[in-house]
């Protein structure tokens, strides 16, 4: 565990300001081909609307009924970074504590509202102990599965966290890449769990900034009371109401199974070159370990390729790189660009 200072790493570098100039993009953790025709178009339709403000009531409770909830129990963001932002101007922790190796914006978002932050930083393969987690911890962060490592942490880890007084932020942004999500708690929703999810990722809506948090009632509500007034654009509330129907979560769930396939084809052939991959990895992701990630990542520039580096993520080094699993075309133009390299 650390209390490093926030200047250590760059907490605000994201996986956008790898890309541009043409590079084919392995960088960004967002689905290729997105988002899909029907969807764009229903988007596209919404502008019609714009005159009047936004209504949340039917993508809330779509957002509802897709995991079982009450629409009390929801609250609709601009993206999850939104959610980070407002959880920090809310909550007022005397121990928080971040889980990390994991996205950077949960601990930018405490930082910059003025809250002293922890880091439990994961060992060997990242994997999660309950244990490793301050007793007197009142606020904990922790992604699953987590970015950068690909990692799913098991739902009873999670929820062995829940104490009372304690505030356990789940951050499930990449949840809908596992098929069937079995370590997903938004269905459960434990008393002092707090979920936060992404459609930015599966449906391409990075631009569009779509999101939403699942928290008991009374959390929901303060969280409201700190948004902005109509904070999600009425195009995103199309876009999250869509996206949570029946036959959105089926078309999710038949491309998590058709990525899971090619990310665990891509990990063995990094495997088989003799590259460390962090082992079960579960999201749209992987991370590995080289020699000179840093001086790969240069080279794999003036080819034409971006990868993120994984120096910015504390717990990680200047000898990681996550890349994102495309499709197998995509896949192998990068693998046989690295066996140019001698990789």
């Amino acid at each position: 565990m650390s209390g490093w200072p926030e200047d250590e790493v760059d907490l605000r570098h994201h996986g956008d300001a790898e890309v541009g100039g043409g590079l084919a993009d392995h960088a960004v953790n967002v689905r290729t081909g997105t988002p899909p025709t029907w969807l764009a178009e229903r988007i596209r339709a919404s502008v019609a609307d714009l005159a009047a403000y936004p209504d949340p009531a039917a993508a809330r409770r779509a957002v509802a009924r897709r995991h079982g909830r009450a629409a009390g129990e929801v609250l609709l963001t601009a993206g999850a970074a939104e959610a980070f932002v407002l959880l920090a101007r809310v909550l007022a922790p005397r121990r928080a504590v971040v889980v990390h190796p994991q996205f950077t914006e949960p601990e930018a978002a405490l930082r910059a509202a003025g809250h002293e932050v922890e880091r439990v930083v994961l060992g060997k393969d990242f994997t999660f102990d309950p244990a490793a987690v301050p007793a007197d911890a009142d606020l904990v962060v922790i992604g699953n599965p987590t970015n950068p490592t690909s990692v799913l942490h098991p739902a009873d880890a999670i929820t062995a966290l829940a104490a009372p007084g304690r505030t356990v932020v789940v951050d499930e942004a990449f949840m809908d890449c596992v098929p069937g999500e079995p370590e997903s708690l938004a269905g459960r929703l434990p008393a002092g769990i707090v979920v936060i999810r992404s459609l930015t990722k599966t449906w391409g809506l990075a631009g569009l900034r779509a999101g939403y948090v699942l928290a008991d009632p009374h959390l929901i509500g303060r969280l409201a009371e700190a948004q902005p007034l109509w904070a999600v654009s009425t195009p995103a509330l199309v876009a999250i109401e869509a996206c949570c129907a029946p036959e959105a979560v089926a078309e999710a769930e038949e491309w998590a199974v058709e990525l899971a396939a090619e990310r665990d084809r891509l990990a063995a052939e990094l495997t088989a070159r003799g590259l460390y991959v962090v082992p079960e990895a579960r999201a749209s992701f992987l991370c590995l370990r080289v020699p000179d990630a840093l001086g790969l990542r240069a080279l794999l520039r003036q080819r034409g390729y971006a990868v993120r580096r994984g120096d910015t993520f504390p717990g990680l080094g200047p000898d990681w790189l996550r890349i994102a699993v495309r499709d197998r075309s995509a896949d192998d133009d990068l693998l046989r660009v690295l066996g140019e390299l001698g990789i």
